[in-house]
Formats: structure tokens, C-alpha cells, sequence
């Protein structure tokens, strides 16, 4: 099992930039694909990039690439997310998920993944 704490939202002007950062814990994490999703009000929660276990792979869903980053640090048990040029569009709830299968390639389809964290609000000002 794998627990996740999301950190490093907040408030930001369009073409700024964050760091989105998701901590987890559990023996696994090594193992567990990590993606990250956001949602907003009235909408269906929208998987946006995802990182294979080993780091090797990589996907994303159309409307970020080229903007969003995601990494991760297996001795930090930590997985990023990098968005840059941010836009009033990009304003959500963003969520950190693990895969409920080890050693999964990279993917954004959401029956893969089974444990989420709470969320950190990211907030785009135009």
C-alpha cells in the first residue's frame, strides 16, 4: 500500500510556473507507476502525466505537453510535477496517484490507479 501527500500548489499569474510535489510513503514506491490528475468543479477528474516506475517512461495527456514535467527521486520516495506557461484553463485540484500494479509502464488511463492523495490546489490568475 502507498500513502501520498500532495504539496506545492497555490496562487500564480499566468505564464508563471510551479512545482508540484508528491511525497509517499509505503515499501512500494519503488515499484508504483505515480501519475498525476486534476479536477475541477462540475468535471470529470483529467489524468495529465505519468511516470513509470524506474523512470524510464513517460506519458501525457495533449492539452499539457510541452508545459508539464513530470520526474521522480526514488530515494526521496517523491514524485514532481513541473508546469511552466501557466494558464487560467490550468486552475484545479491536482492529485498524485499510485498504481495498483507494480512495474507498470507509463500511463494515464485511470483504472490503474487505486491510491490517491488529498490534493493541492493550483490557482491561475490571468
Amino acid at each position: 500500500q502507498v500513502h501520498v501527500v500532495e504539496s506545492g500548489g497555490g496562487l500564480v499569474a499566468a505564464g508563471g510556473s510551479l512545482r508540484l510535489s508528491c511525497a509517499a510513503s509505503g515499501h512500494t514506491f519503488s515499484n508504483n507507476t505515480m501519475a498525476w490528475a486534476r479536477q475541477v468543479p462540475g468535471k470529470e477528474r483529467e489524468f495529465v502525466a505519468s511516470i513509470s516506475w524506474n523512470g524510464d517512461s513517460t506519458e501525457y495527456d495533449d492539452s499539457v505537453k510541452g508545459r508539464f514535467t513530470i520526474s521522480r527521486d526514488n530515494a526521496k520516495n517523491t514524485v514532481y510535477l513541473e508546469i511552466n506557461s501557466l494558464r487560467p484553463e490550468d486552475t484545479a485540484v491536482y492529485y498524485c496517484a499510485a498504481s495498483s500494479f507494480p512495474k507498470m509502464l507509463a500511463t494515464i488511463h485511470p483504472d490503474f490507479y487505486m491510491y490517491w492523495g488529498q490534493g493541492t490546489q493550483v490557482t491561475v490568475s490571468s
